[in-house]
């Protein structure tokens, strides 16, 4: 008869061949590789980060170790009965297709909501049709924290998103008749910036008005609102996008959702002439919308200038410059983007950063145009 310390030793050998397995090789919640922990009432394997935001989840999911704790017999077979692929049949049996699924690298209150979506309110299971329809209902109003004029103060402000007429708008007071901005779904583009906006919550809404690029940076206190919020906005894209585009597969649509930002960061630029003395700028670096925007700080409305950046074939190139001693830049590691009209000379910081800034630039560069991006570059011709 074997004793319990070689059982509870055969139990972590049994854990560590499950969390090998396709499906349980990553995390259920993130996808990072190599969970390392799991919940051993619902019976997922989970990484580190996930594991913590579980344990708020008291009543529902209970976390252990699968290489530091003892594990029973009945808790290793239940882990073996249900296993992430398992639990996701369940759990995420009815995820809207825009519904937004957090990914290793996302910020913790996109984690935080989808794991609570998941097991705490079951939106995904099939039994609650409510939540379904609250992303796609005639109207999704919501008050939001604003970021004004001046960089440390936010106002409240009333947003409401219109599926109908795919147009956000926000109003000041909540008696306006009149709102403030009227933003058309075809522009709109909404990615959460806690760091950026200096609040875990914080969701960077950016749009275009005229020939410029308009941010509005809001948060709401609570984050079921905020992410519930940026799902809405995804679903009423996703149907604007689907209207627009009635031959493409939904496939092709989803990536055209939102638009992630490929690099930002401060760098220092000169001007055409490159006899001007250099000047701080903060860059946002957008590989669907081949555009490279800078901005005075990170939490200005409206861009100072732009750079559409084309492709290789069309006399776009990146290199490391040599102007590492110009005394007119405080900071030495230099970046010149040649395009057919200008040549663009930026310095990093740090070798870290341009090498990252390169890797940025080339990935646009080395990425040929589409008939909306030729489109885009006469515009921004025209606006010049």
């Amino acid at each position: 008869m074997s004793s319990p310390m070689a059982n509870l030793e055969r139990n972590n050998k049994i854990l560590l061949e499950l969390v090998q397995r396709p499906g349980n090789n990553v995390c259920a919640d993130c996808r990072a590789p190599e969970p390392d922990w799991a919940s051993c009432t619902l019976g997922v394997f989970v990484c580190l980060n996930c594991s913590g935001l579980h344990r708020n989840l008291t009543t529902i999911s209970r976390i252990k170790s699968i290489h530091l704790d003892l594990w029973e017999d009945s808790l290793v077979e239940f882990m073996k009965e249900r296993g992430n692929s398992a639990a996701k049949a369940i759990y995420e049996k009815c995820v809207p297709v825009f519904y937004y699924r957090p990914q290793e690298k996302d910020c913790i209150v996109l984690k935080e909501q989808w794991i609570r979506a998941k097991y705490d309110r079951r939106e995904f299971t099939g039994e609650n049709v409510l939540y379904q329809h609250a992303y796609s209902s005639e109207m999704f109003e919501a008050t939001l924290w604003k970021k004004g004029k001046d960089n440390k103060q936010f106002l409240k402000r009333i947003f409401q998103l219109s599926p109908k007429d795919f147009t956000l708008k926000y109003f000041i007071k909540e008696e306006s008749k009149v709102p403030k901005a009227v933003i058309s779904m075809k522009d709109l583009n909404a990615v959460f910036q806690p760091e950026k906006i200096a609040h875990n919550h914080g969701l960077q809404i950016s749009y275009q008005q005229g020939e410029h690029t308009r941010n509005l940076f809001v948060y709401h206190e609570r984050g079921q609102v905020i992410v519930s919020l940026f799902n809405a906005i995804r679903a009423t894209r996703f149907a604007y996008l689907r209207r627009k585009h009635p031959t493409l597969r939904t496939s092709e649509l989803l990536p055209k959702i939102t638009r992630y930002c490929l690099k930002e960061g401060y760098m220092e630029k000169t001007g055409p002439t490159h006899r001007e003395p250099f000047k701080k700028r903060w860059f946002t670096l957008c590989l669907m919308a081949r555009k490279l925007l800078y901005y005075k700080t990170p939490l200005d409305a409206i861009e100072l200038g732009a750079v559409f950046i084309g492709s290789e074939n069309h006399s776009y190139s990146v290199s490391e410059n040599s102007c590492r001693s110009s005394k007119r830049s405080r900071w030495n590691c230099g970046i010149t983007l040649h395009t057919p009209g200008r040549q663009f000379v930026f310095m990093c910081e740090q070798e870290q950063e341009q090498r990252e800034w390169l890797e940025a630039f080339t990935k646009v560069i080395s990425q040929p145009m589409t008939p909306e991006d030729y489109a885009n570059e006469a515009n921004m011709k025209r606006g010049r």
